[in-house]
């Protein structure tokens, strides 16, 4: 039968939701269209037109309307091509009707095709089938107390039935409620056994019936059982209750399976479960008292353990399901599910219950409960009654029933006292005058409308009994209102939310089972671990979805729903499960703004801006098009997908215009494309100055201030690029103020006085040494606005670890956010010097081994959100704050009130005691005696008291064999100390122990005093020896000690942070040894540091001025300088950070100051302050007064800074060499005075051997010189050259290569050059990170180690190991314990 075509034009229109971009696609495809429709029109009114004009008179152009001959040009080449348009316009809309014809046809073809197949089923369901099992009963064996499964599918025509029958008896689930479940869902019928003991093994046979005949499947379930311990309870259980006297269940012990089903609670439910759960510690028989609270908890073992899908448990007291509230608390996780009665009634008496659904069916445990009366309010009073519940509840009239107390050895009950409270009071008000004689009592009086609560105590002679728990709260109402109640719709079904947008989610839910005139929905919201619901509408919704707006993005949200109609509200709904506010995924927006970067001729290079919307997943892909500006055809330029928003077009043709598309991708696809850019002239660019900058973005952007950042042009003419301008203004208006006066040379520029809530645009242009480029294009308008919740970095101490970090909690953040943290607007990346965590939206930078190095400004961006950014400065002060509190926390000490201490006792008995602060329980400690641990024992007794503090040990004899020196080490949790006391007699020992001193050159000594032998209390002889150690290893130096002398002394000269550590100066001989510690950190360290500034400040000269390269430096010689030292330099009265501008520094000989590029800004008085603790040593400068240019004073004085020490020439930056050849690196130097040369490799210093020398001829020519080199010299090599004027450092690639293998790649490497002067924090050579000059030989010689310690940090960047961490303040001398002249040894008697 021919069926008839409808064209789709004819159609009827079908509405449907218009989503983002398939809305908008629709518009632009409409438009189109219409374009196409109108352009048709307008060719044959043009051709019109263009005839009624021949026969008009010649038309004299005006001159305002006088092209120029670039636009005549253009005009020209643009009426060329409208032919050619209009041509490919017809073409395509051919094309377009042809295939829509034939997709319509096919349509209809596939239409007809249904139509046909559908008949040919509805034949077929005609015919009489007889029924047939498709997949038949499957036998099971299973464990007792564990559901079974049997599963069949039937076809037949009619439908049959299907019946189940265990050994030939049919199964009737009402016969043992709960115990079998028959369902039959979609064509599949199922028999569920649950809670399966040995009498269910049988044959199970399922038969399926209907009028043409019958079919059987059988199964046979076997049922095993498992150990006697669950008959061991019961008999427990059993044996208690008899105890107790109540009655447990009726049938006797041993009763096997009427017991067991008597005693578990039917299962209500089959739950699905995937998780594998397992009990381990089960709550016992528990006994509880009325009033106090009692906790049942079961420990358990879940596979897969996923702490946010924990399994599913409940809880049943006396076969009936707990549902939580206020009187019963439960809980699931964290490995153990918890049931809490916080207030205990005899009501809660009970079997209890704990059934957890597992994947292979239910995980069961139960145990009584028994619940005993509390102290009766008078001797022999009656217990409390029970179950006081409510009936017949009217508008004035409610009927209270309850249950009596067991009584034992009371009176018996003469009656009973009935309460009532009313709802939101506390009050309660005695109903009956005199005790009711039977369990129930009328109370009349009450308000309709008003709710209110009852409770019940009993009276014998005794007294009366303690009220018995308050019923549920009971509603005073007529029938009518009643039945109103009764009208309240059921409560809504599963809620569902999903994601939407980035502050709003999507939430639907199943309308509730009963409407009963249902007039809408209400939706509340809550921040999951939040216990305030929100609401989300205030007026009823009708649909079963909703979308709620105004989250807070990336925060964690559930939500639940109440129906409503005229009868009031339902109850709420089920909570959903938390989501996430992030976007729903979709494909990314258009690209924009397409500019053209640098074009040779034969290709253009251009970039664009990321889509303004991502689509909530990150854009990874970009596919550009390209097309002839005269043609219409668009030609894919990449087939793999660019990452980068910047690409070159190669193979152009110079002199064509061209336009390009760029289309953006994520996971969920390929967007839709950009409009077409403006055409762009394919021909080389020649302009000396820079092209333009590209890719301007913002970050930190506050109520007044914001941070720009760019990057370098692609094309920098004919010089390099030196510097940027960067301008501004506001959205809307041309007038463009550049923001800084002079050129910067980074790529990054912080703009300050903004207005609030103002617009701006920028734009960036690049200069080099011919001018001024091309300005960038212009930025999209930023906002001077915070986002609402911006929070800055924080910097702190984290007291477990006392790592030092930066952290900022983003305000937002999404799925796909990443934080970026920077230094100076330069990506970290992968940093050994730090390491960057994140936890939800907390990013946490952690500094590995924080030192000067880390200095600087740091800052983060949460990419995928609207500009989340935030920046902090790291200062000198801040940083050493820091790791003071760091040292704090790392190596805490346990305070002591007393040292160790020592008293004689009676009968020879001495006690060695000390006195801590404070001590926990978990304290530990020993004692050590001349080097060997003592314990409790025969002849000493050890112990502690954590109330008082004290430690003791008492020993029985005290004889000269006990004599040497007593320790005890105290370790608290992280916390330790130690205390040492000296008992000697004949033996070498100290008669002053270890301090400090400073010389005059600042050199440090430390000092220790012993004694000739000339008595018994302290003596030395020619055989004792003086052995030095730090940080437990020997240190040689180049003059033994001399004990005969009195005092020795290990000098430390250059004193800095580098000497922290633990001295340790050891007397001995063959009597014995005596040991004096000195540590030299924290209080120690800085009263060390104030004794060397106090004599360098007095030592110090005037301020004098140096010209440098960079600019001038203010100078000031000194004895010794150490940056460890309290410097301040102020301008003005302002104290001076270090920065690039201004750079701080010095070397051992002195501290100075460095003005970069300076400027008339510059002028005025400057001032050093050095401070030892106790006076401030003050050196100034006016350098206001010169009488000249800051300029022009630099260019007088440069010539000065030609003396420094620096490479003249002979290095290269990378050198390949084959093994076994000889490698020589020479190069000249020059300096006045003749600088010093220092060659490293890797950092480390390189001393001349054999098979590597190093030579210094003339004070000119310096060799390193590698005999026979291996592929084990390569590395990066290095000579810095310096003398009191400054130095240079210059970096040397060397790689060795085998033979016949290939030539290796050079990877270069970059040579660093010094200022002047040392330490500006940017200079390549500071100071602190050159090796410290050899001292000379009239110095104190400096100590050697025997076996050199490495450094205790990773060396990054110097050949100076980065010092440790300050500790915590300890006093001037080291806290060597007291010694005394003569041992306690008790006398004879």
């Amino acid at each position: 039968m021919a069926s008839k075509v409808i064209p789709w034009y004819k159609k009827k229109h079908v509405s449907q939701v218009k989503t983002d971009y398939a809305y908008q696609h629709t518009k632009h495809v409409s438009k189109q269209h219409t374009e196409s429709k109108s352009s048709s029109k307008s060719v044959s009114q043009a051709q019109a037109q263009a005839t009624e004009a021949m026969a008009e008179q010649a038309y004299t152009i005006p001159v305002f309307r006088q092209r120029t001959a670039e636009e005549t040009e253009e005009y020209q080449r643009v009426s060329k091509n409208v032919g050619k348009g209009l041509a490919v316009i017809q073409e395509e809309l051919q094309r377009m009707r042809i295939a829509t014809k034939a997709q319509v046809e096919s349509l209809e073809i596939q239409k007809e095709v249904k139509g046909m197949m559908r008949k040919r089923v509805d034949l077929l369901e005609e015919i009489p089938k007889l029924p047939d099992f498709l997949v038949a009963l499957r036998p099971h064996t299973v464990w007792e107390k564990t559901p079974v499964k049997l599963f069949c599918t039937v076809e037949g025509n009619p439908r049959p039935i299907v019946k189940w029958y265990k050994d030939g008896v049919p199964v009737d689930p009402l016969s043992a409620p709960g115990k079998y479940k028959i369902e039959n869902k979609y064509g599949v019928h199922s028999l569920i056994v649950s809670r399966c003991v040995v009498s269910d093994t049988a044959e199970y046979s399922a038969v399926a019936t209907n009028q043409h005949g019958t079919a059987t499947s059988k199964a046979k379930i076997i049922v095993k059982s498992k150990s006697p311990s669950f008959v061991k309870t019961l008999l427990t259980s059993h044996v208690l209750l008899c105890k107790h006297k109540r009655l447990f269940f009726t049938g006797p012990a041993g009763a096997g399976e009427s017991c067991q089903l008597g005693l578990v609670p039917h299962l209500t439910e089959i739950h699905a479960s995937k998780l594998d759960v397992s009990l381990l510690d089960r709550f016992p028989v528990s006994f509880g008292v009325e009033g106090n609270s009692i906790r049942l908890v079961c420990t358990m073992v879940v596979v897969p353990d996923l702490p946010n899908i924990p399994p599913i448990a409940q809880w049943y007291r006396d076969d009936k399901l707990l549902k939580p509230s206020k009187l019963v608390e439960m809980s699931v996780g964290g490995g153990a599910a918890s049931l809490t009665l916080p207030h205990l009634a005899k009501d809660d008496e009970g079997l209890y219950t704990l059934r957890i659904f597992t994947k292979d069916g239910t995980a069961e445990h139960s145990a009584y409960l028994f619940v005993s009366d509390a102290a009766p309010s008078a001797p022999g009073a009656p217990g409390a009654p029970m179950s006081v519940k409510a009936y017949d509840v009217n508008s004035d009239y409610v009927l209270v029933a309850w249950k009596p107390p067991n009584t034992v050895n009371e009176a018996p009950i003469t009656g009973y006292f009935v309460d009532r409270c009313e709802a939101g009071t506390d009050t309660w008000v005695q109903c009956n005058d005199a005790p009711v004689k039977i369990c129930k009592y009328p109370v009349h009086g009450l308000r309709v409308g008003h709710s209110y609560y009852f409770r019940v105590r009993a009276v014998n002679s005794s007294g009366i009994s303690r009220p018995s728990r308050k019923s549920d709260k009971v509603t005073a109402l007529d029938a009518a209102e009643s039945e109103r109640l009764q009208g309240v719709p059921s409560a809504p079904g599963h809620v569902v939310a999903t994601r939407n947008t980035k502050s709003s989610v999507f939430v639907q839910w199943e309308a509730p089972k009963h409407l009963k005139h249902l007039m809408g929905y209400y939706i509340d919201g809550r921040v999951v671990g939040a216990k305030e619901w929100f609401a989300c509408n205030h007026k009823p919704f009708k649909h079963t979805r909703f979308v709620v707006h105004g989250l807070i993005p990336g925060e964690t949200y559930v939500f639940r729903v109440q129906a409503v109609n005229l009868f009031g509200l339902s109850e709420e709904s089920q909570e959903s499960s938390p989501i996430a506010v992030e976007p729903a995924l979709a494909t990314p927006s258009a690209p924009f703004g397409i500019t053209m970067l640098s074009s040779d001729g034969s290709s253009i290079t251009v970039a664009w801006k990321s889509p303004k919307h991502c689509g909530g997943s990150k854009v990874n892909a970009y596919y550009i098009d390209k097309r002839d500006a005269d043609t219409l055809v668009w030609k894919e330029v990449n087939l793999n997908a660019v990452t980068e928003r910047m690409c070159t077009v190669e193979n152009l043709k110079e002199g064509t215009f061209y336009e390009f598309r760029v289309t953006a991708g994520n996971m969920a696809g390929v967007g839709l494309p950009s409009a077409a850019s403006i055409p762009m002239k394919c021909e080389a660019w020649t302009m000396e100055e820079p092209g333009p900058a590209y890719d301007l973005s913002f970050s930190e952007v506050r109520s007044h201030s914001l941070v720009i950042l760019w990057r370098a042009p692609i094309y920098t003419g004919a010089s390099a690029v030196t510097g940027y301008f960067v301008d501004m203004a506001k959205k809307g208006s041309s007038e463009f103020v550049t923001l800084n006066q002079e050129a910067v040379s980074h790529r990054y520029l912080q703009v300050t006085g903004l207005e609030e809530g103002e617009s701006y645009v920028f734009r960036v242009r690049a200069v080099n040494a011919h001018g001024v480029g091309k300005p960038s294009q212009l930025s999209e308008p930023v906002c001077a606005k915070a986002i609402p919740g911006t929070k800055e970095i924080v910097a702190g101490v984290d007291e477990e670890t006392g790592d030092v970090f930066l952290s900022l909690e983003a305000c937002e953040i999404c799925e796909t956010s990443k934080f970026v943290w920077s230094k100076n607007y330069k990506p970290i990346g992968d940093c050994p010097r730090v390491a960057v965590t994140t936890k939800g939206r907390t990013s946490r930078l952690t500094f590995t081994n924080p030192d000067k190095d880390d200095l600087g400004k740091y800052s983060v961006i949460v990419t995928d959100t609207d500009g989340v950014s935030g920046s902090h400065t790291l200062t000198e002060d801040a940083l050493n704050t820091m790791l003071e509190l760091s040292y704090a926390i790392r190596h805490p000490i346990v305070p002591l009130k007393h040292g160790l201490n020592y008293e004689v006792l009676e009968k020879g008995h001495v006690r060695f005691w000390l006195q801590a602060v404070k001590l926990s329980p978990s304290v530990s400690y020993r004692f050590i005696v001349n080097d060997k641990e003592v314990t409790s024992g025969e002849g000493q007794k050890i112990s502690h008291d954590v109330a008082t503090g004290i430690i003791q040990m008492t020993v029985d004899h005290f004889t000269r064999a006990n004599e040497g020196t007593y320790t005890v080490q105290i370790h608290d949790g992280k916390a330790k100390t130690q205390s040492s006391l000296v008992l000697v007699g004949d033996g070498p020992h100290f008669s002053e122990y270890l301090y400090f001193t400073v010389t005059e050159d600042c050199t440090v000594m430390l000092v220790c005093k012993v004694t000739k032998p000339r008595n018994y209390v302290a003596n030395v002889k020619k055989e004792s020896t003086l052995h030095w150690y730090k940080d437990d290893e020997e240190i040689v130096p180049d003059t033994p000690p001399n004990v005969m002398s009195g005092s020795c002394a290990l000098p430390l000269p250059l004193f800095s942070r580098k000497d922290h550590g633990v001295y340790k100066a050891v007397l001995s001989d063959d009597r014995g040894k005596d040991t004096s510690v000195f540590d030299i950190s924290g209080k120690v360290f800085d009263d060390i540091i104030n004794a060397i500034a106090q004599i360098a400040g007095a030592s110090a000269s005037e301020l004098v001025l140096q010209c440098t390269p960079e600019g001038i430096r203010l100078q000031c010689y000194m004895n010794y300088y150490t940056e460890e030292m309290k410097t301040v330099w102020k301008h003005k009265e302002s104290k001076i950070a270090s920065s690039e501008k201004m750079r701080i520094g010095g070397t051992a000989e002195m501290a100075w100051m460095q003005i970069c590029d300076p400027s008339d800004k510059e002028k005025g008085h400057y001032t050093m302050e050095i401070s030892d603790g106790v006076k401030t040593h003050t050196r100034t400068f006016d350098l206001s007064g010169q009488g000249k240019n800051l300029h022009l004073l630099k260019s007088d004085f440069f010539s000065v800074s030609s003396d420094r020490g620096r490479v003249v020439g002979g290095l290269p930056d990378v050198v390949t060499i084959m093994e076994e050849k000889s490698l020589s690196l020479t190069c000249t130097v020059w300096g006045e005075p003749t600088p010093e040369v220092t060659w490293f490799k890797n950092e480390q210093e390189v001393a001349s051997t054999e098979h590597t020398r190093v030579t210094f001829d003339g004070g000119k020519f310096a060799s390193l010189v590698i005999n026979k080199v291996t592929p084990e010299d390569s590395g990066k090599y290095s000579i810095n050259v310096r003398n009191k004027y400054g130095g240079e450092f210059v970096e040397i690639t060397v790689s060795v290569y085998r033979h016949g293998e290939k030539i290796p790649e050079p990877k270069l490497g970059q040579p660093k050059a010094a200022a002047a002067t040392p330490v500006p924090p940017k200079s390549p050579a500071p100071p602190s990170k050159t090796p410290t000059p050899t001292p000379s030989k009239a110095q104190t010689p400096a100590p050697s180690m025997k076996s050199p310690t490495p450094a205790s940090t990773p060396i990054s960047k110097s050949p100076t190991p980065t010092p440790k961490s300050p500790t915590p303040p300890r006093s001037v001398k080291s806290p060597t314990p007291p010694r005394f002249m003569k041992s306690p040894t008790p006398p004879r008697k």
